[in-house]
């Protein structure tokens, strides 16, 4: 089939890259803008503008989808099906209707659970057993088409880096599953029941909060592994914790240390940090930033 891909992160790369050996002709892949990071705040393109160029795949990156003239060049590529994953941007009536097929999503949640931009992250703080991915016909609604197929991955105890890796798999897997014989994946229309919805993170949310339990706090701290990144302040400083462990008892104030290893205080628990980072520097075991940097029992965090 004549594709147009349609994403951004790494969560969109085994999509594309399945997508491509499989055999498909994967005509354009539209993405993201460049954006500047890093210290020298170098304009940097998007992880599927990357590998798009590596595979020869022609790229392209508007701001947005509502000019006509975008639409008009969206519409001549004669595309059979457009693949969504992750694209970011909100696809305008002109494009959906543009393929033959229309346009099909690779949502990480299972729906009508979900919806929205970071479904991998609410499910995690949410507690969630299960989660999945739901390949989806695309309509002017938030997440709302009917279904073509869904997988089922367990939350564990993974992060959310770990978890979307095995989202973005998943998908991929399941994505070429449907493309090779659409005709048996009958459109499911999504109930109005269970719906819920997941915002985009906002990075003031990675700030701990030990005023609840422990268990909870370790699910911010895995939620937000590996970026923002769950913190707490001290003098002024910001320490990331990208991995920890929830105890049952704290004795202590919430937010306080109660002992010299970094053990915090919650409500109720504590947790104990496994690794850790400070601003501008490597992650690292706890131990080893205690032994430059000591955190003696009784401080408060903030």
């Amino acid at each position: 089939m004549r594709i147009v891909f349609m994403g951004t992160p790494d969560f969109a790369l085994p999509s594309l890259d399945a997508l491509a050996a499989c055999g498909h002709d994967v005509i354009c892949a539209y993405t993201q803008p460049p954006r500047r990071a890093g210290r020298g705040k170098a304009l940097s393109p998007t992880p599927v503008h990357l590998r798009a160029e590596e595979l020869g795949i022609e790229v392209r990156h508007p701001a947005r989808l509502r000019d006509a003239e975008d639409q008009a060049a969206f519409a001549a590529l004669n595309a059979d099906v457009a693949v969504v994953a992750a694209y970011g941007l909100i696809l305008p009536q002109p494009i959906l209707d543009a393929p033959r097929l229309g346009c099909i999503n690779v949502h990480g949640s299972l729906l009508p659970r979900w919806r929205g931009a970071a479904p991998v992250q609410r499910a995690i703080l949410a507690g969630d057993a299960v989660t999945g991915v739901t390949i989806m016909q695309m309509e002017a609604g938030l997440d709302t088409g009917p279904m073509l197929a869904k997988v089922e991955v367990p939350v564990g105890d993974k992060t959310a880096g770990n978890l979307t890796r095995e989202l973005a798999k998943s998908g991929a897997a399941l994505l070429i599953k449907v493309l090779s014989d659409l005709g048996s994946y009958p459109p499911e229309t999504q109930s109005d029941e269970g719906v819920t919805y997941a915002p985009k993170i906002d990075k003031a949310e990675a700030r701990l909060d030990f005023l609840i339990s422990a268990p909870q706090v370790v699910r911010q701290i895995r939620a937000f592994a590996p970026a923002p990144g769950a913190f707490f302040e001290l003098d002024g400083e910001r320490f990331r914790i990208l991995e920890a462990e929830a105890l049952i008892g704290s004795g202590g104030k919430p937010g306080t240390t109660v002992d010299d290893a970094l053990t915090i205080a919650c409500n109720p628990g504590a947790i104990r940090p496994i690794t850790v980072q400070r601003a501008g520097k490597a992650a690292m075991p706890v131990a080893d930033l205690l032994r430059g940097f000591a955190i003696p029992a009784g401080t408060a965090l903030a």
